[in-house]
């Protein structure tokens, strides 16, 4: 059993982002719940981002700690966070975002109000995002407290957009994001591994989080880049939806259609830009290549508006090159 030094680790990769990452200190220092660490993890930044947070470390009210590394991705940045964590739960937050002033004490309240005798089946407290502007972004929860599975929230109940909150840093631990796969793999996959292996989510419909969306995030640059840009991680994403998310098939068929689509899209992307697939990524059920197989028109023809979408920057981001070299680094927001 782990020995916590606080209930809350936040915990901010950042990568050249000294511009925003004062919004992040500035929502912790106004928090109203004080039982956290700051955990900053510098992926190589080139810019005074060291300076800022040494300055910080001089004057907060909360410990900071400062953790750097060379150059890789937001990925093993998360991971390495993860590992320096001394909070019981992990908050991580983009380094141009910002918490609500009583988010972290609202996560606390839920945890209470759940029996100590049933904790061990939860691993996650989500609420919600809102814009700067106030407005809810995405769906709220059918009811304002849910125990369900972060699949059945997706899947059963057909709730989309931009969630926030906080997971155990123990089940984290367990399972970290894949850093042999070169740039972005959507965090989808690791929360749907999660859920698979059993554990529950306390779904809340409270704001957590002030979301801002930034030119540079990952999200945005897939859609400006018609998707090639980040073929292999939403390859990845449809091929874990057809392997092994069958079981919700039932709730939402679309869904699965058209990851089998985005399976032929994004596969015809790697081909383009010379990616193979990762080893035992096979197709194994029969449903999910019979869906692929009836899909591929649509995802042929996906992939062809890509590429009548792509400006003269993505045309030469998108010719063949070594994986480990056209790898993306950005630190925007990772959304699947």
């Amino acid at each position: 059993m782990a020995c916590w030094r606080h209930l809350f680790s936040v915990v901010t990769p950042t990568y050249n982002r000294a511009s925003t990452l004062d919004r992040v200190y500035r929502s912790l220092q106004e928090q109203s719940f004080q039982d956290f660490e700051w955990v900053v993890v510098d992926d190589g930044s080139t810019d005074h981002t060291r300076t800022l947070v040494q300055g910080w470390q001089q004057e907060a009210s909360f410990p900071i700690r400062y953790v750097w590394q060379p150059n890789q991705h937001k990925k093993t940045a998360f991971n390495n966070g993860v590992r320096h964590a001394r909070g019981e739960w992990l908050v991580a937050i983009d380094s141009d975002d910002e918490l609500d002033s009583n988010a972290l004490y609202h996560m606390s309240c839920v945890w209470e109000q759940i029996p100590p005798s049933a904790r061990g089946r939860y691993v996650a407290i989500t609420g919600l995002c809102a814009g700067p502007d106030g407005r809810i972004v995405g769906d709220m929860y059918p009811q304002d407290v849910m125990d369900v599975s972060s699949l059945d929230m997706t899947f059963r109940y057909h709730v989309r957009g931009e969630k926030f909150g906080c997971l155990r840093t123990d089940v984290l631990r367990q399972f970290p994001f894949p850093e042999d796969i070169p740039g972005f793999v959507p965090e989808s996959l690791v929360w749907n591994a999660i859920a698979r292996a059993g554990y529950l989510t306390r779904f809340v419909n409270q704001v957590f989080r002030v979301y801002h969306d930034s030119a540079d995030s990952l999200s945005r640059q897939g859609r400006a880049a018609g998707g090639g840009r980040h073929a292999l991680g939403l390859w990845l994403l449809a091929q874990d939806t057809l392997e092994n998310c069958l079981p919700w098939f039932r709730c939402q068929p679309a869904s699965f259609f058209a990851a089998a689509a985005r399976y032929t899209r994004f596969s015809l992307h790697m081909w383009r830009r010379g990616i193979r697939r990762p080893p035992g990524r096979a197709l194994t059920h029969l449903g999910a290549r019979l869906m692929v197989a009836g899909c591929a028109p649509l995802g042929l023809a996906l992939f062809i508006r890509d590429r009548l979408r792509e400006g003269p920057d993505d045309r030469e981001r998108n010719r063949p090159s070594c994986p480990a070299v056209s790898a993306s680094k950005s630190h925007g927001k990772q959304k699947t």
